[in-house]
Formats: structure tokens, C-alpha cells, sequence
């Protein structure tokens, strides 16, 4: 990605800046006919926009990088639109909407913290990290992040893949879900397999992870085998489930999503495994 973080801004800003600009939770972006952008700009004043906040976030391939929250009537300007950051997964470039969801957890946690939260009193941001102290009380607050296990489960041949009611028609993606205070991902991984599908689990391996800024999501995935019982979804959270095969898998999400990642990760081990 080649993003350098940092909360120390440049003393004059002379060049075009990345700037991931909020009304409310949706992210300013220009439209033209090959491809949806961020602004580059200087300033937002320069497409008659005012900033209620705004955060510096380093650099992305060596061009500033800024958040910043507008006021939620702001109208947008000519030739560009506000979108949710679900709408644009796979319409910015990886690098892009990595920028765009690390721009939005900083501006929600910015936007979220200006009282204590201990004491009510005004908070102030700290000049040397990413953080906001509160001058009465001196409690200190940083960004938060929830991480969240994501699960490839994984029986002889096949994978375990489920649609839960947060997910498009149609849609099967491996198992996910919060990890609870106190508990380790391991934990999380037996646990959230058996509350939403009703099996057991062994063998659990880190995979890999990924931002997940809906609102502050870490997903940290692992890979699971099978260990016994007969699959009894949590209708609560489950619509169906079943195991599948890489021959005959079905709708499953797109690129870039670790979801995806951990899937054709099954189908690349049966095709090694079984030319």
C-alpha cells in the first residue's frame, strides 16, 4: 500500500492532498467516465466546502493525506457525489479504500470523542500521537478498534460456507463474528462456529487480516478443521449452511475481501492437492 502514518501534518500544505471528506458517514468521491476518485486538492475550501474537523493521516505514496467532516446538509459539488463505503468496496482501487476506511474510523472516533467520557469536560487532542486527553481528569482515549474472527472451517474436501441475513440474496461467505471481552481469537473461533452453526473445531491457524471500517472492525482470520457434530444454524443469525465443495461453490463475495482471500485459499489447496 506504501502509507506512511503519521499525526504530525507538513507546517504549509503547497501540494494536492488525498482527502477523504465525511457528510455524516458517506466519503465525497469524484465520478468520470473511467473510474471513481478521491478529491486531490489542496484545500476543501477549493470546491466551496467548509470543515467542521479534520485529521491528518500521513502520507500515501508520498502525497498528504487528510479526513476531514463537513456539516450533514452540505450539498455536493458539481461532478462528484457522496457514497457509503459498502457502495464503493469495488469501485476504488484497493489502495484507495484502504486510505477511505482508515479516514473514516480516525473522523468517527474523532467526531464520537470530543467530551470525556469519564468526566464530560472538553477533550484535547494529543499533539504526539493518535490520541485525545482530557485536561480535567487527564484520561486518555484512542482510536477504537473491534476486532472480529473470520473462519474458513474446512471438512476433507469441502467448506463450510453460510447466509447469514446481513448478506446480498443469494450470497455464502465463511463464518465471522466479535470477539468478546476477555477472550482469545482461538476462543472466538469455537465459540462463534458452534453459536451459529452448532460444530467443532480443531487445528485453528492464523491466516492472515483486515481492516474492516464498518465502523472499526479488525478481521483477523484463521483456518479450522472440522472436529464433529452435525451443522444446527442460529436462526438469528443464519439463514442456511452447508459444505461445498471447490467444484460447486456458490455465490460467493468479491476480490479483495479476506473473506474471499480464505476461499480461494480452499480452492487453491484442492487444485495442489488433487491435480
Amino acid at each position: 500500500m506504501h502509507f506512511f502514518s503519521s499525526v504530525t501534518p507538513p507546517d504549509t500544505i503547497t501540494q494536492s492532498a488525498y482527502w477523504c471528506i465525511f457528510r455524516r458517514d458517506a466519503i465525497l468521491v469524484r465520478q468520470t467516465d473511467a473510474a471513481i476518485e478521491l478529491p486531490m486538492l489542496v484545500s476543501p475550501c477549493e470546491i466551496g466546502l467548509t470543515t467542521i474537523r479534520t485529521q491528518y493521516l500521513g502520507t500515501l505514496h508520498d502525497t498528504p493525506c487528510y479526513s476531514a467532516e463537513i456539516l450533514p446538509d452540505d450539498t455536493a459539488p458539481e461532478g462528484m457525489t457522496f457514497n457509503g463505503l459498502r457502495e464503493l468496496f469495488y469501485a476504488l482501487p484497493e489502495d484507495l479504500y484502504r486510505l477511505a476506511g482508515r479516514a473514516f474510523l480516525i473522523m468517527d472516533w474523532d467526531r464520537t470523542h470530543q467530551y470525556c467520557g469519564r468526566c464530560g469536560h472538553p477533550t484535547e487532542q494529543v499533539a504526539t500521537e493518535r490520541a485525545k486527553r482530557c485536561p480535567r481528569c487527564e484520561l486518555t482515549v484512542y482510536p477504537r478498534i473491534s476486532p472480529a474472527m473470520i473462519t474458513a472451517v474446512i471438512k476433507d474436501r469441502q467448506i463450510l460456507l453460510a447466509h447469514a441475513h446481513r448478506m446480498p440474496t443469494g450470497m455464502h461467505s465463511v463464518l465471522a463474528g466479535f470477539v468478546e471481552a476477555g477472550e482469545t481469537f482461538e476462543e472466538c473461533v469455537r465459540r462463534e462456529v458452534m453459536e451459529e452453526v452448532g460444530i467443532e473445531v480443531t487445528d485453528i491457524q492464523y491466516f492472515g487480516s483486515q481492516p474492516w471500517p464498518f465502523p472499526n472492525s479488525l478481521m483477523v482470520a484463521f483456518t479450522a478443521k472440522y472436529a464433529g457434530g452435525e451443522i444446527r444454524i442460529d436462526p438469528a443469525e443464519i439463514l442456511c449452511a452447508d459444505w461445498y465443495s471447490a467444484e460447486n461453490l456458490p455465490t460467493i463475495p468479491g476480490p479483495f475481501s479476506i473473506a474471499r482471500r480464505l476461499i480461494d485459499w480452499f480452492v487453491a489447496e484442492q487444485s495442489k492437492n488433487n491435480p
